[in-house]
């Protein structure tokens, strides 16, 4: 099954950054409130989920939204199967946007063993992988979480997300893989050592002609991660905001030439369901750019 190659060099080429549009059910609440949403404004899971659309449509059908900044976009579940101003949610990101579009497929984390979260069991998945490939769905996107520097726990994090990624690869699409490093973790650095470690080990057996997108935390160690940049292996390294703010976040980016932001809670940062289209939009704007040239700085 072969991949989108005009996506695949939009990627590639990481002119930009991805935008990390998947909250999903733990983290909706949150998002929603920092957005100016109450838990009083909704009631239930599937008005919560409604209005978080809300919020992601208000930011994918922004002016400012588009692929001359934003090469990617990392979907939840629920909205590969809604629309986008009355299109596939996937087709209209690429067709309309010029933005490659991903899907979170993940469902959440075990609990805590040997100082890491797994990713717990994706019942369906072959059903997922197939349904998203035949929406136009480049990749995926799977977390897990680091909070020890705990050699067995990071091995079992590292074989989980490379099982599952061979998995997307064989359904011709690209995984991007994600091992968490908790920003609060006391040795991160040393985290990030044995971890880098061990992804280099694991992509050495990769094929190079199916390179995987790593999403790493911003390391504490500057550039100690151009090793996975430049491995024939990787398509490109992209990095999570995970607690820092925006303007630390941005920093540190600019800091690790090669790697672009996939943000979050750093791109809806300043956002509100309370301004105006022009306030919003031109927040956006700000926050589009300030991400930008961190990203290709």
């Amino acid at each position: 099954m072969s991949i989108n190659q005009a996506q695949r060099d939009k990627i590639a080429s990481g002119q930009g950054f991805i935008a990390a549009l998947d909250q999903s059910g733990g983290s909706t609440p949150k998002a929603l409130k920092l957005y100016g949403v109450d838990e009083s404004a909704y009631s239930g899971e599937a008005e919560m989920f409604a209005q978080v659309h809300k919020m992601r449509e208000r930011i994918v059908s922004s002016p400012a939204f588009n692929g001359e900044r934003v090469v990617g976009a990392i979907l939840f579940e629920r909205t590969l199967d809604d629309s986008f101003g009355g299109q596939d949610a996937a087709q209209y990101l690429w067709e309309t946007k010029q933005v490659v579009p991903f899907l979170k497929i993940d469902k959440g984390l075990e609990d805590e063993a040997n100082g890491v979260q797994l990713l717990k069991p994706i019942p369906g998945l072959a059903e997922l992988l197939s349904k998203a490939k035949a929406k136009g769905v480049f990749g995926t996107k799977e977390r897990s979480v680091i909070k020890a520097n705990n050699a067995q726990g990071i091995a079992a994090v590292l074989d989980q997300q490379f099982e599952l990624g061979q998995q997307v690869l064989d359904a011709g699409l690209v995984p991007i893989i994600e091992p968490e490093v908790d920003i609060k973790a006391a040795d991160k650095a040393e985290i990030e050592a044995t971890m880098k470690q061990g992804l280099i080990e694991r992509l050495d057996k990769v094929d190079a002609a199916t390179p995987v997108i790593l999403k790493l935390t911003l390391p504490s160690v500057d550039g100690s991660f151009q090793e996975l940049v430049d491995h024939p292996s990787v398509l490109k390294v992209v990095a999570l905001s995970g607690g820092y703010s925006r303007d630390e976040a941005n920093a540190k980016l600019a800091r690790n030439p090669g790697i672009i932001a996939s943000f979050s809670r750093a791109l809806t940062e300043g956002l509100s369901a309370q301004q105006s289209d022009d306030e919003f939009n031109a927040t956006l704007d700000a926050t589009i750019e300030s991400i930008y040239r961190a990203s290709i700085a």
